[in-house]
C-alpha cells in the first residue's frame, strides 16, 4: 500500500477492518492509533469527513464506501484488510477504549476535597494527590465523578500485592497466535493525557518504585520497547488509600503495606478524607433511596443518627467497628429489595462478630423509641464485648 494514500478498496477495506475490531462509532485517537501499529498511512480520507462525525466519535456506518446492512458476523466482515496488510504484525497492542470517560451518578453528592480536586484536574496540570481515609468514604467515588463532571478520561488500576511493572507499565502477551507488546493502564493514561486514579495504593509492594519518573510528569523511557512515552496534556495521578503509606498497627487494614519514603515524596498533597456531614449524608440517602424505588426518610435520618453514633465511639476507642457510607448505602439497597428495616440491616451487619453485630442492632431499636433531649444511648466498650461489665454512655442529637 502505498504512504501517501489509499484507494477506494483500501479505503473500504479499512472502514470494515474499523468497525470488525471497535464497532460502528470510533474516536480519532483510536483510528490513529490502529493505523500507527499495522503501519498505515495517516487516513486523511477518513478524520476530515466531518459529515461523518457525531460529537468526539465518527459514525462509519455513514461511510459511503460501506454497506448501510453492516453485519457482525466474521464471514461479512472478513473481506476486510488485503492480504498485505493482514500479514503485518501489531507492534504493540493497541487500546479498544473509546471512552474512558467514567458515567456521572446522578444521585452524588459533593463533599469534602470534591471541589479542590475539581479545580486541580480542570486545570489538567501534572499534579499528584494522595487521598486517605477510611473504608467506604467516598475517596474513590469523588475522584470518578470530578472526572465525569469535566468530562475527563479516567483510567482506574485497582493495587494488590501482587501489582508488577507489566500490570502498570506492560509486558509481552499472546494476540491471535501472536506475541506482542500490550501497554498497561499507566502507559494508555500517559498517551490519551487522561486521569490515572491508582486506588488502594498502599496494598502495592516495592514494584511500584517503576512508577517513580512517571510521579515527576517526566517521559517514560519504556525499556521493553525502547520508546520514550511523553505524557499528553492532561495526564496526572490520583491515588487512594486506607493509610498513608505507613502500614497499620491496629489490624484494621492489614493489607496495608509500608511505602518507601522516596515514593510517596513524589506526591505534592495528602488528603485526609472524613466522612461526610450528617446533612450531607442525608441527602445521599435519601437520593439512593429514592434510585432504588423506596423512599423512606425517616428510616434515612434513623440510619445516619445510628451510624454517627457508633463512628464517634469508634473514634473514641469504644468499638472496633464502623458503620461507612458505603454500608448505609448497601442498607437502602437491602431495604427496597427486602421491604424489612431490621433484616436489611441485619443482612447488611452480619460481617462483624456476635456481640458487635447485637449492639449494633439494640442501639438501632433504641433510636425507633421516642427520646427526650436528656436522653442518652449506650454502645458497649471493648472490654464489654470482651467480657467485662463497663459501658460506655454517648450524649447525641438524635435526628428523627
Amino acid at each position: 500500500m502505498s504512504k501517501s494514500h489509499y484507494s477506494e478498496q483500501q479505503r473500504t477495506e479499512l472502514v470494515s477492518k474499523l468497525i470488525e475490531k471497535f464497532g460502528t462509532k470510533v474516536s480519532r485517537a483510536t483510528i490513529l492509533e490502529y493505523c500507527e501499529v499495522y503501519n498505515l498511512p495517516n487516513p486523511h480520507f477518513l478524520i476530515c469527513r466531518k459529515d461523518i462525525k457525531e460529537g468526539s466519535f465518527y459514525n462509519l456506518k455513514l461511510f459511503s464506501n460501506v454497506k448501510d446492512e453492516i453485519q457482525t458476523n466474521e464471514e461479512t466482515l472478513q473481506p476486510a484488510m488485503s492480504a498485505q496488510v493482514l500479514a503485518i504484525k501489531p507492534k504493540r497492542m493497541i487500546s479498544e477504549i473509546d471512552n474512558a470517560v467514567p458515567v456521572k451518578d446522578n444521585t452524588y453528592v459533593p463533599f469534602g476535597f470534591f471541589k479542590q480536586l475539581e479545580q486541580i484536574l480542570k486545570s489538567k496540570t501534572f499534579y499528584p494527590v494522595f487521598i486517605t481515609g477510611l473504608s467506604g468514604n467516598g475517596k474513590t467515588t469523588m475522584v470518578e465523578q470530578v472526572a465525569a463532571k469535566l468530562d475527563r478520561e479516567l483510567i482506574r488500576v485497582n493495587i494488590s500485592i501482587e501489582t508488577d511493572e507489566e500490570d502498570l507499565i506492560g509486558g509481552n502477551t499472546l494476540l491471535d497466535g501472536n506475541v506482542v507488546y500490550r501497554e498497561g493502564p499507566v502507559i494508555m493514561a500517559m498517551r490519551r493525557g487522561a486521569i490515572l486514579l491508582i486506588d488502594e495504593i498502599d496494598r502495592g509492594s516495592n514494584k511500584l518504585m517503576c512508577m517513580q519518573s512517571i510521579l515527576e510528569g517526566k517521559p517514560l523511557f519504556n525499556k521493553k520497547t525502547g520508546e520514550i512515552i511523553y505524557p499528553a496534556q492532561g495526564f496526572t495521578v490520583v491515588a487512594t488509600a486506607n493509610t498513608k503509606g505507613r502500614g497499620t498497627d491496629d489490624g484494621r487494614f492489614i493489607a496495608a503495606q509500608i511505602l518507601d519514603e522516596a515514593f510517596l515524596e513524589r506526591f505534592p498533597i495528602t488528603v485526609e478524607q472524613e466522612y461526610p456531614s450528617i446533612t450531607v449524608e442525608k441527602k445521599i440517602l435519601n437520593n439512593k433511596m429514592k434510585f432504588f424505588g423506596k423512599e423512606d426518610e425517616e428510616f434515612a435520618n434513623k440510619l445516619i443518627n445510628w451510624a454517627d453514633i457508633i463512628r464517634k465511639t469508634f473514634m473514641e476507642g469504644g468499638v472496633d467497628e464502623i458503620i461507612s457510607t458505603r454500608r448505609l448505602v448497601n442498607i437502602a439497597q437491602a431495604y427496597s429489595i427486602f421491604n424489612n428495616q431490621n433484616d436489611a440491616i441485619r443482612y447488611c451487619i452480619n460481617r462483624f462478630d456476635e456481640d458487635t453485630k447485637s449492639s449494633f442492632m439494640d442501639l438501632y431499636e433504641k433510636l425507633s423509641v421516642p427520646v427526650s433531649d436528656a436522653e442518652t444511648f449506650a454502645l458497649p466498650e471493648k472490654d464489654t464485648l470482651a467480657g467485662n461489665s463497663t459501658s460506655k454512655v454517648l450524649n447525641d442529637d438524635v435526628i428523627l
